[in-house]
């Protein structure tokens, strides 16, 4: 029984940026369930690395289409090519997400103005943007996974602008989750642990962020890729299709302890 019906569903996935990445874990499981994969890029490089990873999966003809999320021609334009290709928008998981790296480094109080314009806009404004333009293309419904952290709701050493960032998100998530939801759009956030993706690079405390959830957390380990994964499959199925404004943390209990 295919309990999550997303066979010959159309997934959107945005923030691909290697293979540590999130979005490629979840990836690689919408093409294990056989969903219709849809990745977005916004430079070059980025696509050159997703298709050179789609050799190594074997998957040809799999759309890749430009979207920078900073402008918002480049999302309706992507949007346009994605629902005159696919007709009908299932599913998108986004998770894109961008600070300066000195206003990850720096004391918060040093943080730009520009730098905090720049982290808002890319990381959160970015859902509102993306679900405007996709709603058109989501005429059967669906769902609209967005990816969190730890730091929207608490104060961690070193994440700085992007923690209120992520607030935002989760904030405008669950804005989006109430007025999308008469359309049978839902909207959600995953709250992933840390991982060593390439956007926790740029956290300068990480590797400390690893050992203490280690020692705390109830499980007594540090997430993986594949447990964000699975988890996002279910929010993304038929599964979870009376959920939505909510945040679902992936990260072995770490959240719940003082």
């Amino acid at each position: 029984m295919d309990l999550l019906q997303l066979q010959g569903k159309n997934i959107v996935v945005m923030g691909v940026a290697n293979e540590r990445s999130i979005a490629w874990g979840i990836a690689q499981q919408l093409f294990e369930v056989g969903a219709n994969v849809i990745f977005t890029y916004r430079k070059e490089r980025s696509k050159g690395k997703i298709e050179k990873m789609l050799e190594k999966l074997d998957r040809q003809n799999v759309a890749i289409v430009e979207c920078d999320v900073n402008s918002d021609e480049s999302i309706a334009t992507a949007f346009q090519q994605i629902g005159e290709q696919f007709q009908v928008i299932h599913g998108i998981v986004h998770s894109v997400a961008f600070a300066h790296a000195e206003d990850l480094k720096n004391r918060f109080v040093e943080t730009t103005r520009d730098g905090y314009a720049f982290a808002q806009d890319t990381s959160a404004y970015s859902l509102i943007a993306v679900s405007k333009a996709a709603k058109p293309f989501m005429t059967e419904g669906g769902s609209i996974v967005t990816m969190s952290y730890l730091g929207a709701e608490r104060v961690l050493d070193g994440y700085n602008v992007m923690g209120v960032a992520k607030a935002a998100l989760e904030a405008s998530m669950r804005y989006l989750a109430a007025d999308l939801g008469a359309e049978n759009i839902r909207v959600n956030a995953i709250s992933a642990g840390a991982i060593r993706t390439l956007a926790a690079k740029g956290v300068p405390s990480f590797n400390q962020i690893l050992h203490k959830i280690e020692e705390t957390a109830p499980l007594k380990r540090n997430t993986n890729q594949a447990e964000v994964a699975d988890m996002t499959m279910v929010m993304l199925s038929h599964l979870s299709r009376g959920v939505t404004g909510e945040t679902i943390y992936i990260d072995c209990g770490y959240n719940i302890m003082g």
